[in-house]
Parts: C-alpha cells; sequence; structure tokens
C-alpha cells in the first residue's frame, strides 16, 4: 500500500498536472505576477491566499490593538487545501481545458496536455499539508525601506494602523521567512525590486521547462 504523499504524486503524474507556489512578501507583486503568467501559460488557473482570509471579527487583536493578519491563524488553511485539491480532482486526464492564451508558439505545443495551478499568497510554506503539493515553489523578496514604502501606497480594509507594519507585519514576514528557510528545501528566491517583465521572464521560462520535465515523465509512466 503507498503512502498516502506517494498516492497524491502518483494521482498527480497521472493527471499531468503542475502545482506553482508563489509566495512572498507584501506588495513583492506577487498577485500581478500570476494574473500575467496566466495569461502566458496554457491550461493554467490561480488561487490567491488571500480568499481565504478570516473575517475581521475572527481574527485575533495583540495587546497593542494590531489585528493579527500576517500570521497563519488569521486564514481559513484546510479550506484553501481543500480548494486545491478539488482543482485537482476536477482536472483529470479526461480532458478539463481551460481557456487557452492564444500564444501557441512551439514551446507551448509540447505541454498544452498538462494543467498548471498557481497558488499566490504570503504564507504558502508554513503549512504542512501544502508542502507535499508543489511542484516549484518561487518566493519574491523586498528590503524593508522598498516593502514599507509600497506597503504604503496601498488602502487595505481594515486599513493599517499606525505602527502596524514595524510593529506587526515586517516582524511576522521575517519570522515566517526564517522558518521556511529552515524547513523548506528547493525554493526559488526572486528579486522583488526587479521589474515585472524580468520576474515574468525568468519564471515563465522556469516554468517550462517544469513543464516538459512533466510531460517527458508522464510519457516514461505510461510507456
Amino acid at each position: 500500500m503507498l503512502s498516502g504523499v506517494k498516492e497524491e504524486l502518483k494521482r498527480k503524474q497521472a493527471m499531468k498536472i503542475l502545482v506553482i507556489g508563489l509566495g512572498g512578501v507584501t506588495n513583492g507583486g506577487k498577485t500581478t505576477l500570476a494574473e500575467k503568467l496566466k495569461k502566458l501559460l496554457p491550461n493554467c488557473d490561480t488561487i490567491s491566499q488571500d480568499d481565504f482570509f478570516k473575517p475581521e471579527s475572527e481574527v485575533e487583536t495583540d495587546e497593542r490593538g494590531f489585528k493579527l493578519y500576517d500570521v497563519l491563524d488569521a486564514l481559513y488553511m484546510d479550506e484553501m487545501v481543500k480548494s486545491i485539491h478539488n482543482w485537482m480532482k476536477s482536472h483529470t486526464s479526461s480532458g478539463v481545458v481551460t481557456e487557452k492564451p492564444m500564444d501557441t508558439s512551439n514551446s507551448l505545443k509540447t505541454t498544452e496536455d498538462v494543467y498548471i495551478l498557481i497558488v499566490e499568497g504570503f504564507l504558502l510554506y508554513n503549512y504542512e499539508p501544502l508542502n507535499e503539493l508543489w511542484n516549484r515553489r518561487y518566493f519574491v523578496t523586498l528590503p524593508y525601506e522598498e516593502c514599507k514604502r509600497r506597503r504604503n501606497t496601498r488602502v487595505y480594509q481594515p486599513a493599517d494602523t499606525p505602527g502596524y507594519f514595524d510593529g506587526h507585519v515586517w516582524p511576522m514576514y521575517l519570522k515566517y521567512k526564517n522558518e521556511m528557510e529552515e524547513s523548506a528545501s528547493n525554493i526559488v528566491y526572486l528579486d522583488g525590486t526587479k521589474s515585472q517583465e524580468e520576474l515574468l521572464s525568468c519564471v515563465y521560462n522556469d516554468i517550462i521547462q517544469e513543464l516538459k520535465k512533466l510531460r517527458e515523465g508522464n510519457q516514461q509512466v505510461t510507456a
């Protein structure tokens, strides 16, 4: 009897599925990058971790009055895992095909029978039930000053209170990043200060290589 992880991997191979994690710092450009990748890649869907935040009434408040949004407990992580599994189950080899992009270059023609899911969010690699699902993991970084500058240009609901970035957001980013680095491997780090065009080219070309490897592996399995 195969273990749960081996069964999951075997199922992914049979379904020709590629699950991509796009994690990292707040305001690093993850959502924009995921949307651009979806337009370029064949059979590609996205899931955003932001869609799984608990309502404000269920998010804890610390002694300073800060709402603790930048922690795992502020998210319905089990629901997120369930959504990914449901996507995987719905994209079997029987032929569920999402809308393909207009680009039909030779590099894509050989991979368009593979279904891609890009999951983007700020806390992807610190929750063990997710870690067995990734085929590829990316992590966007930003230096403190640039991250704070970008954060100050955004409007959140609820709005950031004075001192929130330095008192909660940045410390939690560093905490979870350190934990991730201690336990996770094979993560591709992306410099968020680079242009969107550079980041897109880097990740797109890397995913194309993964698609080709997956397709070749499936051919060997079925041979």
